[in-house]
């Protein structure tokens, strides 16, 4: 019984380090930062060995600083996993996605990879220009 709660033990330290969490393995979640709450959130998500990561506005309520780690977990997961990313962060965006579906009331407006869509006329002269800039 113990060799299996130490290899859940060390499963869980290599997780808890993967997403940034490593020193924090004796903190009840309710008394993790918000930033580290989506950080435990994301482990947990990948705890499951998914082939696919969805992630539905995974910067909400995320200061500069919490979007620049969660930039560097992703990146970091990305590596391994695919991932559909649902997001209105478009600096967070264009920084970490292969390929963009932009999509306005339902319908999808434009699509491509983030160079392409800095240059889509629609995509200028709306607001994401100057986010994903």
């Amino acid at each position: 019984m113990r060799a299996r709660d130490s290899g859940a033990r060390d499963e869980a330290a290599n997780l808890l380090e993967r997403v940034g969490l490593r020193g924090r393995e004796n903190v009840r979640a309710k008394d993790l930062a918000y930033g580290e709450r989506r950080a435990l959130e994301i482990g947990l998500a990948i705890a499951t060995s998914p082939r696919i990561l969805f992630l539905d506005e995974p910067t909400s309520g995320l200061g500069a600083e919490g979007t620049a780690r969660l930039l560097d977990l992703v990146q970091e997961i990305k590596r391994t996993l695919t991932l559909v990313i649902i997001e209105h962060d478009m600096r967070f965006l264009f920084r970490l996605a292969d390929f963009i579906n932009v999509i306005h009331w339902g319908q999808v407006i434009a699509r491509g990879t983030p160079d392409a869509l800095r240059d889509n006329e629609w995509v200028r002269r709306s607001a994401l220009s100057t986010l994903a800039c």
